[in-house]
């Protein structure tokens, strides 16, 4: 059954209000108007040789979903194409984060694994009943096999609401009680930690979705405003570790109240956020290894432009 695999831009927008009440944080209505950043030749030159330093030496973490065009949840992805989609990222990260244990999508731990990857894997939960028990199923067979570095117990569920507090909370301990030995998490957006403290105190790390694009932040005050992100996290964690689970920046597309998409834009975030987070000792999943076509039903236009290579494998920048 098909179902997404990211909150819609709606979703987005009301957690944007929801987190503004509950942190002071600025209206993205009052972020200045979007204006395209100036780079000079010489500027760019410079952000495009970081950059691609950066990423030859490797990242920590890439999120990755293997599908190719006309592709989308529902469809079911073999084992050969998660390898040649993984295969290009070797060498540029350490970790994989993948978000769904059907659909083909449980092989993409053993084959991270047998390329030298550790993984992040993720049990996609929402509000059909069957397909949750298949992934949770799913997550814990994979974890048992020995092919799961992190287990992530759902997604953004209480984002979007898909599934109670106690719902969620009973999947969680029902795999940590599966899987003794390997540490359970789960995705959410940073503030909801602060609002359900219950699930924060189960978790074993704290997985934490940041995203000043999508709270309106324009690029050159997005790498403060995440720092913020990381921080508010940290302070309800009890002292557990903090992961940023996904961050990343469009390089395409309409722009987000103060937000704008841009080449330069994305290449700037990513090296900043990277920096940042290695000399901070931040373990980061940057969002994402390709661009995906599908999620513009999603996200709108801009929602298919977050890779790092394009919807056909070829590097971007």
């Amino acid at each position: 059954m098909s179902r997404p695999l990211t909150p819609s831009r709606e979703r987005l927008e009301a957690g944007s209000r929801l987190s503004e009440r509950h942190s002071g944080a600025q209206a993205p209505q009052e972020w200045a108007l979007p204006a395209t950043e100036q780079w000079l030749p010489e500027a760019r030159s410079a952000l495009k040789a970081r950059f691609d330093d950066i990423l030859a030496q490797g990242i920590h973490g890439l999120c990755f979903s293997p599908y190719l065009e006309g592709q989308a949840p529902g469809t079911e992805v073999s084992a050969a194409q998660i390898r040649a989609r993984l295969q290009p990222l070797v060498g540029r990260c350490r970790w994989v984060r993948s978000f769904s244990c059907t659909e083909g999508h449980q092989h993409t731990p053993r084959i991270a694994h047998e390329l030298g990857l550790k993984t992040l894997v993720g049990a996609w939960l929402g509000t059909d009943a069957e397909i949750n028990e298949r992934e949770l199923q799913a997550v814990i067979e994979v974890a048992r096999a020995g092919h799961a570095d992190i287990v992530a117990v759902g997604n953004e569920v209480l984002l979007r609401e898909d599934l109670s507090e106690d719902q969620l909370l009973a999947a969680i301990e029902r795999v940590k009680k599966a899987v003794p030995g390997v540490p359970v998490g789960y995705v959410d957006a940073y503030y909801l930690f602060e609002l359900h403290p219950r699930i924060t105190a189960a978790c074993d790390v704290v997985l934490a979705n940041c995203y000043p694009f999508w709270e309106g932040v324009p690029r050159e005050g997005a790498l403060a405003y995440m720092q913020s992100m990381v921080q508010r996290t940290q302070a309800v964690a009890q002292g557990k570790p903090v992961i940023i689970s996904e961050t990343g920046w469009p390089d395409q597309g309409t722009a987000f109240w103060g937000a704008q998409p841009s080449t330069e834009g994305a290449m700037a975030y990513f090296v900043d956020t990277i920096e940042w987070a290695e000399q901070a000792d931040i373990e980061v999943f940057y969002f994402s290894a390709y661009d995906e076509a599908w999620k513009v039903g999603a996200e709108g236009d801009v929602g298919a432009y977050w890779g790092l290579w394009d919807k056909d494998g070829q590097a971007k920048f």
